[in-house]
């Protein structure tokens, strides 16, 4: 059976009674998980939805959503996630990209419901509206004897699963088909080799559901593993750090962005950490700073790893098989190859500079109905993904920056994350963003927005000083200016398109 489903179906059937999904007070086994997931595939049968039809799920991390995601996947459906803050342009061009035949959306009187249920109305599809822990009756800790029996489609390893839409820093979002076989390997390797994960593991499930980071290596690997996801709706530090401590947390997952949030928190000082095993990062390059003081301030270990939307998401990852080397994101998982490209799609040496190209049984299928955008991604079996890196002698992999990012200045190359790694070492500075603002006369010029940590603080020519001691001349900004917080997309990462220098 190749339908990722079947990882559930395999967990409820040898620990139903254990708790899969937790939200303060409400706790669901996996084998009320299952039961309901079931209920969910037997709706979508009703409805008429077939093997290969796309379901809309638009939801934040409540319990419905694993039930739905799983229970569309045990259909034979393919899952369309959405970040239910999306305007209503934007849900109409996902369904209507998609061809959803339905879409299931959070019943709340708030913003959460956003304008999914008009939108759906308008389009002609059916919107079906579930309470966050689900309209479900079935509580039993019972599971099904095998996947036939609990109503599981058979879908092949080739089968598109989910449709995962990326982020589209330029034009509309592409619709990346993930496999059965892409997400199911995915999250074993996830599971079993990096986290090693058990049934005595409580995962953080603050990284948002929809988006494949939190999909493939929370819930997903939660459910191959028979751990429990403890969920929080949105992310917040001081509640993350709560959580932590009050369900025993032995896995924490995140972006940059929250390592810091939760490190800057007056809460940090004062809450119980011990029980975490593993951290793990990805979504964009950690700030080596950033995790240098995590580390020190919860005694734990912090890995940090790689990866796309079209590559389920992980590519690479520092793995307890060879020493951690902070800083880098390792070396590519199992089942994954990893090499480093010029324009012309030769190799480079290592220690220099190129862009990480991809192939493995992660890489997605291809673009939904973009045929010419997949050959342009993946233009001769290796997935070409934007990102520039460096490899050293021992096979570790460094991220520079992304290939769009990349500042030219009067001809010198210029890459922000080494300029920012420069800012965040200023005992000030919580968080910065670098980009190039056009200049007649050298094409482009370092800019640099800061958000200063509580209570301290630093003036733009202080930071330009810093940064111009520590950096070659042509590398510091120019321009520094000071931002209450910087612009972050779901996850939590900064978006540095979005940033603008308070001329502009």
């Amino acid at each position: 059976m190749t339908n990722l489903a079947a990882n559930l179906a395999a967990t409820a059937r040898e620990r139903a009674a254990r708790p899969a999904i937790k939200l303060d007070d409400f706790v669901m086994t996996y084998g009320q998980l299952h039961a309901a997931a079931g209920v969910v595939a037997a709706d979508l049968a009703e409805r008429g939805v077939a093997p290969g039809d796309r379901v809309g799920l638009v939801m934040p991390n409540v319990p419905a959503f694993p039930v739905v995601f799983y229970g569309a996947l045990m259909a034979g459906a393919v899952v369309v996630p959405m970040n239910p803050l999306l305007k209503e342009r934007e849900v109409q061009f996902h369904l209507s990209d998609s061809g959803a035949k339905l879409v299931y959306f959070l019943a709340a009187a708030d913003a959460n419901s956003g304008p999914v249920p008009e939108v759906a109305r308008s389009m002609g599809i059916d919107a079906v509206a579930v309470p966050p822990a689900g309209p479900w009756t079935a509580s039993g800790d019972t599971a099904s004897g095998d996947g036939a029996a609990a109503g599981l489609s058979a879908r092949g390893g080739d089968d598109t699963a989910v449709l995962l839409y990326t982020s589209g820093t330029t034009g509309q979002p592409k619709g990346a088909e993930l496999t059965n076989r892409n997400l199911a390997s995915n999250t074993a390797t996830m599971a079993d080799v990096v986290m090693r994960l058990g049934p005595a593991d409580v995962i953080m499930g603050c990284l948002p559901l929809f988006h494949v980071f939190g999909l493939t290596c929370g819930l997903n690997a939660a459910v191959r593993s028979g751990a429990c996801l403890t969920l929080i709706p949105r992310f917040d530090p001081a509640k993350a750090l709560q959580v932590v401590e009050r369900d025993y947390v032995t896995i924490f997952e995140g972006v940059p962005t929250m390592y810091a949030a939760m490190l800057h928190s007056p809460a940090a000082a004062t809450t119980n950490m011990t029980s975490l095993r593993t951290c793990v990062t990805g979504g964009s390059a950690m700030p080596a700073e950033i995790m240098r003081a995590f580390e020190r301030q919860f005694g734990c270990e912090v890995f940090e790893g790689y990866g796309l939307s079209e590559t389920s998401p992980v590519a690479s990852f520092n793995q307890p098989t060879r020493p951690r080397k902070p800083g880098t994101i390792g070396f590519p998982i199992p089942g994954c190859e990893m090499r480093l490209v010029d324009d012309q799609g030769n190799d480079v040496a290592d220690g220099e500079p190129g862009e990480i190209a991809i192939r493995g049984e992660n890489v997605m299928k291809g673009y939904w109905n973009r045929p010419e955008a997949t050959a342009a991604a993946i233009p001769d079996g290796w997935f070409r993904t934007g990102d520039i890196a460096t490899r050293d002698g021992e096979g570790y992999y460094t991220i520079v920056d992304r290939k769009k990012d990349m500042i030219i200045r009067g001809g010198y190359n210029v890459y922000p994350r080494e300029v920012e790694e420069c800012l965040y070492e200023h005992p000030a500075v919580a968080e910065a963003a670098v980009i190039g603002i056009k200049d007649l006369d050298l094409g482009e010029e370092i800019g640099a927005a800061v958000a200063l940590k509580p209570g301290q603080e630093a003036d733009p020519e202080e930071l330009k000083r810093f940064v111009r001691d520590r950096l070659a001349a042509y590398k510091y900004p120019r321009s520094v200016w000071l931002v209450d917080a910087l612009p972050k997309g779901p996850t939590g990462k900064i978006l540095r398109r979005e940033v603008t220098p308070p001329s502009s």
